[in-house]
């Protein structure tokens, strides 16, 4: 039996990175999940990425520690306040706080550097414009920009020796549907953590967008969110 192709997979722990693992894994592709730890307030969010790593069956884990408190600029990695309670309308309305600068293509550009040690040419990632549509850098032309960019940044795509390819396949899925397919994949959401501010235990806070935005989504499929949270629903 042939081998199977490896790819590097960009895994949080939250519920998106999570189904996108599980995207890759049905996608028949040997799994090489990387966590970055970079100073985020909620480092908890590692040890689902843990738990998510093992339960997918990904060949390897690899975390790495770049602290990007040096820089500051957004609340996840600074002593600034996280935003709480705020309506649908106001998450999408401005690029937030939680916004970290540049995190993604830092994020891609570590992927990129393990895709090409490993001889790889995919690389997943579990972005969505909708849920986040302020965000610049999950928009799908960022993603097609840093495609080429691989192709002229690496010994192997200046040497033509393979395409790389950035597979977002959360893209323009809404909360709803990504939760829909992550259970079709057998993707345990237990295992996962979203919460940007949780509390000293890990709990998450059940205030800021992204604790609303999910809990809001399994409310709408008449479902439970299997995690806990410090404030009632």
């Amino acid at each position: 039996m042939p081998s199977k192709p490896s790819a590097v997979i960009l895994l949080s722990g939250g519920l998106d990175s999570a189904t996108t693992l599980a995207e890759a894994r049905e996608a028949g592709f040997s799994l090489n999940a990387l966590t970055i730890r970079y100073g985020q307030r909620h480092a908890v969010e590692i040890e689902a990425a843990r738990r998510v790593a093992r339960a997918l069956g990904a060949v390897r884990h690899v975390e790495l520690d770049i602290d990007l408190r040096a820089f500051g600029g957004s609340a996840l990695t600074s002593n600034t306040e996280v935003p709480k309670d705020r309506s649908a309308e106001a998450m999408t309305h401005d690029i937030p706080i939680t916004y970290v600068p540049a995190r993604n293509t830092v994020f891609l550009g570590l992927a990129l550097a393990w895709a090409e040690a490993l001889g790889a040419f995919d690389i997943f990632i579990g972005v969505n414009c909708v849920d986040y549509s302020g965000y610049p850098d999950c928009r799908p032309e960022f993603l097609r920009a840093f495609e080429q960019l691989a192709g002229l940044a690496t010994r192997v795509g200046v040497e033509e020796h393979g395409h790389f390819r950035i597979h977002a396949p959360l893209l323009k899925l809404n909360k709803e549907e990504i939760i829909t397919r992550g259970r079709q994949l057998g993707v345990d959401f237990g295992m996962t953590h979203s919460c940007y501010d949780p509390d000293p235990s890990g709990i998450a806070c059940g205030r800021c967008d992204a604790c609303r935005i999910r809990r809001s989504a399994f409310d709408r499929l008449g479902l439970s969110d299997p995690v806990a949270y410090v404030a009632p629903g």
